[in-house]
């Protein structure tokens, strides 16, 4: 089954350059070598393995092409699992499958089976030097691919877990209802990044000649001593909507049915 990969995902920021704050020049990045102390061109650097300590074994680009394995040119599906066992924490980079023209059959056939069958695929590729384990969990008709961390790579943190406190029922209570207060239909784009948007806000000013405006800090808040009265609080806090209000808001009586799940 031919296909391409398209990154599904990618942080996006405001990035500076480092700058010689006397004339405002932009500094480079050069490669020394100690030994000499010349600047070393990049058609010079080569890999190496240290073995021993300052000893090195030197590894070039044909040699590591020689010990490709099958999944640098395939990609091989070794197994299918519930997508509701698989913990996101194994989750790395995302990509978007697309398949080319002869691969268009089976690309349809494996993404109808498993939005059928609620499974998620498990296989192996080789990108970027490494092979990788993935998942492939159908996504708007199409196929995603997630590139997985391997189980020694998700750190254990030693003491993780549920603390040792007895909760009571009214607490348990108030909780559920803070977070009805707050529910509401999974939609990514009303996320912002806040800090970002400051950001622009400061250069925009600075452009302008203008001064930068300091944003309200949050005060600093005291111990929780009182764990019912700060969820009270909370709860008081939360603002709602009215179902007559939310109806109102609605284009029409009937809504598409969102599903949902993990995967």
């Amino acid at each position: 089954m031919p296909v391409r990969l398209f990154s599904g995902a990618r942080s996006s920021g405001i990035s500076f350059n480092m700058l010689h704050r006397t004339d405002k020049q932009r500094v480079k990045q050069q490669y020394i070598c100690p030994l000499e102390n010349v600047v070393v061109d990049r058609s010079d650097i080569v890999k190496g393995y240290e073995f021993r300590k300052d000893e090195y074994i030197i590894i070039e680009p044909e040699e590591i092409k020689k010990i490709e394995p099958q999944t640098a040119k395939t990609m091989e599906i070794l197994e299918f699992v519930k997508a509701d066992d698989v913990d996101p924490v194994y989750f790395e980079s995302s990509y978007y499958m697309m398949p080319e023209e002869a691969g268009r059959r089976p690309y349809a056939l494996l993404t109808k089976a498993l939005e059928e069958s609620e499974y998620v695929a498990i296989a192996k590729i080789t990108m970027h030097n490494r092979e990788y384990t993935v998942f492939l969990r159908p996504h708007e008709g199409g196929l995603m691919l997630h590139t997985m961390y391997y189980a020694e790579e998700v750190k254990k943190v030693e003491g993780f877990g549920a603390p040792d406190v007895e909760l009571k029922d009214a607490e348990i209570k108030v909780a559920h209802q803070l977070i009805e207060a707050l529910a509401d239909d999974w939609n990514p784009e009303k996320y912002q990044d806040s800090f970002q948007e400051n950001l622009k806000k400061l250069i925009e000013a600075k452009l302008e000649g203008g001064e930068v405006q300091a944003v309200e800090q949050p005060k600093k808040l005291a111990p929780v001593v009182d764990l019912m009265a700060a969820l009270k609080e909370s709860l008081a806090q939360t603002k709602k909507p009215a179902a007559s209000e939310k109806v109102a808001e609605m284009p029409s009586a009937t809504q598409p049915k969102v599903r949902r799940g993990r995967a």
